[in-house]
């Protein structure tokens, strides 16, 4: 893709969040080039929070972003994922409450919302980051790394516990066809053992199984199934990409995740940002930006 982009007509959709259970309207507007992706919580003055890994204030189940005025905006990751994949440089989100509507927790409606809304191309070249150097994030037996290529490719690998899980590989380009197929529809998911610890920590308020796969002792308790087989490793590569987008700048790289989660997508973020001798940054004629 050549030039930055907007949407073209503003698009709404409501829902509730995934794990503080609230009501919220998300109202999705076009934005001049160079913006970037803003979020605006309507509720609180307007304060805008920009999709930058320099507001991010925690990274446990969901990744959340934090004005310095204590203003907070929780699970940006899927939203995000879409925006990066199908290509959307600027926007400004607004929301009235602080979480992002799960709806039914793959981002397969905000796909279909990107596609209502079209896309407007501007006369700005896009920034890409082209990564010249490799970086790893690893512990405890979980990495990260990202290294040079002239594409956006991902390599996820995943291991759970369970008679429908166990070890899942994927290895994917993302393009924007490719993602709406393949990645988008994957959903969040969770097991049933870890439920009750999981409301006691004051999280998935409003988990149904219309919103997330339910994974029982030896199935799943989600009437219609799977939409993958290995449609954890899927979501997880959802997330991962929800979490680089962060960044702020469309990537270039070999993204390798191997039992990865958004506290080492983002440590992994936060390396490549602390060092520009890592990337560069470049148009698509490959001429510095």
């Amino acid at each position: 893709m050549l030039h930055e982009t907007t949407i073209r007509h503003p698009v709404q959709i409501a829902g509730v969040g995934l794990h503080h259970g609230a009501p919220v309207h998300m109202r999705i507007r076009p934005a001049p080039p160079a913006t970037g992706i803003v979020f605006i919580r309507t509720d609180l003055d307007n304060t805008e929070i920009p999709a930058s890994w320099e507001y991010v204030e925690r990274v446990s189940y969901a990744t959340s972003l934090m004005h310095p005025k204590g203003i907070f905006i929780s699970t940006t990751e899927h939203l995000l994922s879409v925006f990066f994949s199908m290509g959307l440089d600027n926007a400004y989100v607004e929301l009235d409450n602080l979480e992002l509507p799960i709806l039914d927790g793959s981002g397969l409606p905000f796909v279909q919302l990107l596609q209502q809304a079209g896309i407007q191309h501007s006369r700005r070249l896009r920034r890409y980051m082209r990564i010249v150097k490799p970086v790893t994030v690893e512990a405890n037996g979980k990495r990260v790394s990202i290294l040079p290529s002239d594409r956006f490719q991902l390599r996820c690998h995943n291991f759970y516990n369970h008679p429908l899980v166990g070890e899942q590989k994927l290895e994917i380009d993302v393009t924007p066809e490719v993602y709406a197929r393949e990645i988008a529809p994957a959903r969040t998911f969770g097991f049933e053992y870890e439920l009750d610890q999981m409301r006691d920590m004051g999280l998935i308020r409003g988990a149904t199984l219309d919103n997330a796969i339910c994974f029982t002792r030896d199935g799943v308790a989600n009437p219609g199934g799977l939409r993958f087989p290995d449609e954890c490793c899927r979501h997880k590569a959802l997330d991962l990409i929800g979490d680089l987008a962060l960044i702020g700048r469309p990537l270039l790289g070999l993204v390798i995740a191997e039992k990865a989660g958004h506290a080492m997508h983002v440590a992994l973020v936060n390396q490549i940002m602390s060092d520009s001798s890592l990337y560069e940054i470049v148009t698509l004629d490959r001429a510095a930006a």
